[in-house]
């Protein structure tokens, strides 16, 4: 794993793919992105129920695939391009672990679509942790350099996941507060426990519920001047009239105050030679494997339109597939 950046082998990312979920279950990822280093007691501290002598050789194992450095004075340090490395690590997470049931039992999901998604459920925590770590890299920079710009003072992020885009921004923006949707409770929950650990919980409010709800209740978009999504429009775009609703709900509170709304989602079937496989395994497993089919750019542009949005700018990211929509007026 000393290999710069990219990985050479399959091999190379498979290691680290492993390694990185299990010291995310294990809840040391942020040491491993820590600046300053950490020691093993930091570690313990992290979860004080797993013996000294097993964080050992877990460390050791860490340290032997080149994924942390072991410094003299007893400090360990992440290898210099360790959030690359798991921004290629999140294609495989999102792939074989965020997805396993789909991949798991295709033969069922070929036969009977509903009847084996309501037999086997992703994992919720798995589907936001592997998003984040594509994120990164692949959606969150040129997204969070939209929602910055303007100076917001409330932001409001619909499928927000474990809520790191929102953490990250108000760590930066002492004067904003930010609200988090989303449908999964495990990742609510992780969202709670991260604003927590991070002390922002008085700025931070994340609330578990479906983003259709907002047709009937825009409530939670109030006094918001920037609205973002992240791949989660794409789960209702199948219903226009939901979708068209939440759009019309957003626009209405984001005129108020001459706001914007920033949308990263994906296009199906892309056709770039860099985004054509992953593009393929995303847009087959949602429409095969979760009955969404995904809007074409001239769709989602229309949408946006229909809600009465005036200006739709649309940006290709780097992430296969995805792209952003930036729209206002």
């Amino acid at each position: 794993m000393n290999a710069p950046y990219p990985t050479e082998t399959a091999a190379d990312l498979a290691a680290a793919a492993a390694f990185l979920e299990m010291a995310e279950d294990l809840g040391i990822s942020t040491l491993l992105d820590s600046a300053d280093g950490f020691t093993a007691d930091d570690v313990g501290l992290a979860a004080p129920d797993v013996p000294a002598c097993e964080w050992a050789g877990f460390l050791a194992a860490l340290v032997a695939a080149g994924l942390l450095v072991a410094e003299e004075d007893g400090t360990y340090r992440g290898r210099p391009d360790l959030p690359i490395v798991r921004h290629e690590a999140g294609y495989v997470a999102w792939a074989m672990n965020a997805n396993r049931p789909y991949v798991a039992n295709a033969p069922e999901f070929l036969r009977d679509r509903d009847g084996a998604g309501a037999k086997y459920a992703r994992d919720g925590r798995w589907v936001a942790v592997s998003s984040r770590w594509v994120g990164t890299r692949g959606f969150y920079p040129p997204a969070f350099a939209e929602i910055v710009a303007d100076h917001p003072t409330r932001v409001v992020d619909l499928g927000s996941g474990t809520c790191g885009l929102l953490a990250n921004l108000l760590r930066q923006r002492t004067d904003c507060t930010g609200l988090g949707i989303d449908l999964s409770p495990a990742a609510c929950a992780e969202a709670t426990r991260l604003a927590a650990r991070a002390g922002l919980s008085e700025r931070l409010d994340v609330l578990n519920r479906p983003i259709q709800s907002l047709v009937d209740d825009p409530s939670p978009l109030a006094a918001a001047d920037v609205v973002h999504a992240g791949f989660v429009m794409h789960d209702i775009a199948t219903e226009p009239d939901v979708l068209d609703g939440v759009l019309r709900a957003c626009r209405a509170e984001l005129r108020e105050r001459g706001g914007k709304m920033v949308v990263v989602d994906a296009v199906p079937f892309a056709t770039e030679p860099r985004e054509r496989a992953f593009s393929a395994l995303f847009t087959y497993l949602h429409a095969q494997s979760m009955g969404v089919r995904l809007p074409t750019r001239e769709q989602w542009e229309s949408a946006f339109h229909r809600a009465g949005f005036a200006s739709v700018r649309c940006t290709a990211l780097r992430m296969p597939g995805s792209r952003m929509f930036v729209v206002s007026g």
